[in-house]
């Protein structure tokens, strides 16, 4: 008998590379891989399911899961992970001195369920008491209009206006926002235009003490499996999680080589060695365990904000097959 032949869609990561590469292989399995812009390959899976393992936001998994009727099976590989302090974006005039000033004020959003936005707004609630109840949410695309909420969440309690037609840029330039969460940034702020800023000076700073405070390194996007290919061959949740893990420590290791520049960033040995100091040795965990924590505040966080229909246990996010160890 032959290989199973499965389809992959993931982003153009380092940690995913010797996947997509056929460098690694998962045993019993032969890979497609197509590696994507994140806004196609979230779009194509959504609309059409065109593969048998794809990458997909947290956010979404999670409120299918707790919608009980997801079509995707989970895996605790977790391609993407960024602190989201940096994805807050004020107008320069609107009178905003200091995250808490938030309060009260008109926020335009690409999609109520965003995974960047989930924790951006717990950011805003918990650590500055932000009351999210207060803002006038706008819903609409970044830098281009057409952009509608795929998952049409609309919570109790909150005001969210879809506005398909507008831009997020647009409006805050306009002054008709005053400000924004977008994992993506505004084109005007990335052209250098003063009239908008980022409500954190500096977010790197931020975000270390939000680590060392929570202890929570926000994911944002995992690796899903099709629930029909899934059901067939069961073997592969696991398979596929140990081909995915042995990337990742090839990558990791080539982060860690300093004989050699194998990504082209300067003072890279100092960016390791920060998150080494901060993170330990495996600074970009997979495993249920070694994200318990984050993941347990990712779902607080999204029932809080009416994103979840029922509040989730986090194995159910993921594959039985990966939840065990043997031992010998």
């Amino acid at each position: 008998m032959g290989k199973l032949e499965l389809s992959l869609a993931v982003g153009d990561y380092d940690h995913t590379r010797d996947i997509a590469s056929g460098d690694v292989r998962a045993e019993g399995i032969e890979i497609t891989a197509l590696r994507l812009p994140i806004e196609e390959l979230l779009y194509r899976l959504h609309n059409y399911r065109e593969w048998d393992v794809s990458e997909l936001g947290i956010s979404t998994h999670a409120v299918q899961t707790s919608r009980d009727r997801s079509e995707m099976v989970g895996l605790p590989v977790f391609t993407s992970r960024t602190f989201r302090h940096a994805a807050i974006y004020i107008r320069s005039d609107a009178g905003i001195a200091s995250p808490a000033g938030l309060a009260g004020k008109r926020i335009g959003i690409p999609q109520w369920s965003m995974t960047a936005a989930i924790y951006a707004r717990a950011l805003l609630a918990h650590s500055y008491g932000v009351d999210l109840k207060s803002i006038d949410w706008v819903q609409a695309g970044v830098n281009e209009p057409g952009r509608t909420d795929k998952l049409q969440i609309r919570p109790e309690g909150y005001s969210i206006t879809p506005c398909p037609e507008r831009s997020i840029s647009d409006m805050l330039l306009r002054g008709e926002l005053d400000a924004a969460i977008s994992a993506r940034a505004p084109a005007a702020f990335e052209l250098g235009d003063g009239r908008i800023r980022r409500v954190f000076e500096d977010p790197g700073a931020e975000e270390l003490a939000y680590w060392q405070s929570t202890r929570v390194f926000p994911i944002m996007h995992m690796i899903v499996i099709r629930r029909d290919v899934y059901e067939r061959n069961r073997w592969i949740a696991r398979n596929l999680f140990q081909a995915f893990e042995t990337a990742k420590e090839r990558s990791l290791a080539r982060l860690r080589e300093v004989a050699a520049s194998h990504f082209p960033l300067p003072w890279l040995p100092n960016h390791v060695a920060l998150a080494r100091e901060q993170l330990g040795e495996d600074f970009w965990p997979y495993g249920i365990e070694p994200n318990r924590n984050t993941l347990e505040a990712f779902c607080r966080f999204a029932y809080e904000q009416g994103c979840l229909a029922r509040p989730l246990e986090i194995e159910e996010l993921f594959a039985p097959e990966v939840q065990g160890k043997w031992h010998i």
